[in-house]
């Protein structure tokens, strides 16, 4: 899809977020990364997550519990094919010799890195606060992006707070590193909050899954009146955020304007 987006495009962005990682081979992914910086000159950012979903592991064959572990090979590995020539690499998971990818990449995309405290759905295997291989992961990357936050963005927060005393900890100026967080929305015209979530739910509800909970969702994702969704971009701003990813739950084009309308130009 970024493929195509790139050659119909010449200045957009184009980006993961986030790529399951401990899914693909790292191999073969570094080679898809380092045709598509080359062909769309440079736009790619390279957004990375463990994953979740037991059901999508399994689907794969690939244990669950190694994702964080084969997350942190996988980084590894794409970051010495798309920098390096004549690349060994003997790891837990992923064993290769002398392996050149071609084209050779001038600028390997910028990484960002997705993860953090997750209080709200019953079904995740994730912990209810930021894990300490999460932080060491953010540490390396060139961006965070945190968890998809509702109506109070509490734990982003204190995620924020956290990855930034990791950083200063371990040496790093947490003003190099880009805050960004991804969420989904549709702008209902409504400004009352209830017929507002009468014509977002079934949306969320179509894209998410109906397993989740109305209560799961606004926990989740930017929901309500366009009053209570800008109140919840600026209590985002508030706490830091600095990149603000967003994602239509239906492909009407009049959903874009308005999401330019309401969101993207009072916060810009």
């Amino acid at each position: 899809m970024l493929a195509a987006a790139a050659g119909v495009t010449s200045r957009v962005g184009l980006g993961t977020a986030a790529l399951v990682l401990p899914l693909r081979h790292p191999v073969i992914l570094a080679k898809e990364i380092a045709s598509l910086q080359v062909l769309s000159g440079g736009r790619f950012k390279f957004g990375v997550a463990v994953g979740w979903d037991p059901a999508e592991f399994a689907a794969i064959g690939v244990p669950l519990q190694e994702r964080g572990r084969r997350t942190d090979e996988a980084i590894e590995i794409v970051r010495l094919l798309l920098t390096e020539e004549h690349v060994s690499f003997d790891g837990r998971f992923w064993q290769f010799d002398d392996v050149t990818i071609y084209p050779r990449v001038n600028d390997p995309p910028r990484l960002w890195v997705a993860g953090g405290t997750l209080t709200h759905a019953p079904d995740t295997p994730d912990k209810p606060y930021i894990a300490a291989t999460v932080l060491d992961r953010i540490l390396e990357a060139d961006g965070w992006m945190a968890r998809s936050s509702g109506s109070d963005p509490e734990d982003v927060r204190n995620d924020w707070l956290a990855v930034q005393a990791h950083l200063e900890k371990n040496g790093r100026d947490p003003t190099t590193l880009t805050f960004g967080a991804t969420q989904f929305l549709h702008i209902a015209a409504s400004a009352s909050t209830e017929d507002a979530m009468a014509e977002q739910m079934p949306l969320f509800t179509r894209v998410m899954g109906d397993h989740r909970t109305r209560d799961d969702l606004q926990a989740s994702y930017l929901t309500g009146s366009i009053e209570e969704m800008q109140e919840t971009v600026a209590g985002l701003q508030r706490a830091g955020l600095e990149y603000l990813i967003l994602t239509p739950l239906v492909d009407d084009p009049r959903q874009l304007d308005l999401i330019v309308e309401h969101i993207v130009e009072p916060f810009s």
